[in-house]
């Protein structure tokens, strides 16, 4: 079930990797190699006896698990598997989009989009939520990390005086060095990933925000050359009329000319 799990996941990030910007793509190649190879490959297996490794010095019956349940109230290898998949999930968004676009498509059996799969129109708003969503999520999970486990940080002992404890209990924990490692190397990478949706985000926001001006400037410019030609041609049609006017007037006999002057509503 579990493998499932991921090969689902993995399928998703492929899927996405179609739609994304170059950013985007950097942003999946994070996710698949530094944060799911290496949950699966080596974190599962580190993290995966933690709680018969957890030794206390003292066998009272019921402390152990007490401290234990104190220092870790969540799982580290359930912890980093929910948000790995929460903050992949807003990309389903992008996907589930494209696909209504395809339906639509055939549904009308014409040609809707020039491309479904672009991102632009409502398909931009989208991608731009998804940015947004997955941003929040690695930091709502940071900081919930940091405010279980008192900070990213591994101690190699802890003392409990929790009930049913009857004293101060020293609590080892194993192989310290090499979970803070990981534990390292996890937070940096879900700090680069929300690096890179920033990133990408605010490329997003100023090549169509840059895009939108200069259609509108265009626009403009187009409006104020059709003005100035319309006012060219006005000008020139008085002045092509007033023309014939004082062709027809000078054609005519002497009496008749100033007779037409008087008349005229140019005088």
């Amino acid at each position: 079930m579990r493998k499932m799990s991921w090969v689902f996941l993995r399928d998703l990030l492929s899927g996405v990797n179609k739609y994304s910007t170059g950013i985007g793509r950097i942003w999946v190649a994070v996710v698949f190699l530094f944060r799911l190879l290496l949950y699966v490959a080596a974190a599962e297996n580190i993290w995966k006896h933690e709680h018969d490794e957890f030794e206390c010095n003292i066998k009272q019956p019921g402390c152990e698990n007490v401290c234990f349940d104190h220092f870790f109230p969540v799982s580290h290898i359930r912890f980093w598997a929910l948000q790995l998949i929460m903050v992949s999930t807003p990309s389903l968004l992008v996907v589930f989009h494209v696909a209504y676009r395809e339906n639509r498509e055939k549904h009308h059996n014409q040609k809707l989009y020039k491309n479904p799969g672009k991102t632009d129109g409502g398909l931009l708003c989208t991608y731009l939520i998804s940015l947004i969503l997955k941003t929040g999520l690695e930091i709502f999970f940071l900081v919930l990390f940091y405010k279980l486990y008192n900070g990213f940080k591994i101690p190699h002992l802890v003392k409990c005086d929790i009930k049913p404890c009857p004293n101060i209990v020293d609590c080892y924990i194993s192989k310290p060095t090499e979970k803070m490692i990981f534990l390292y190397f996890l937070v940096a990478t879900s700090c680069l990933c929300i690096v890179l949706n920033l990133s990408e985000l605010s490329y997003l926001m100023f090549k169509y925000s840059t895009k939108c001006y200069l259609k509108r400037h265009v626009k403009k410019q187009q409006g104020s050359k059709g003005n100035c030609c319309e006012s060219e041609l006005i000008r020139h049609n008085r002045a092509a009329a007033a023309g014939r006017l004082h062709n027809s007037s000078s054609s005519l006999p002497l009496n008749m000319q100033d007779e037409h002057e008087k008349h005229s509503p140019l005088t």
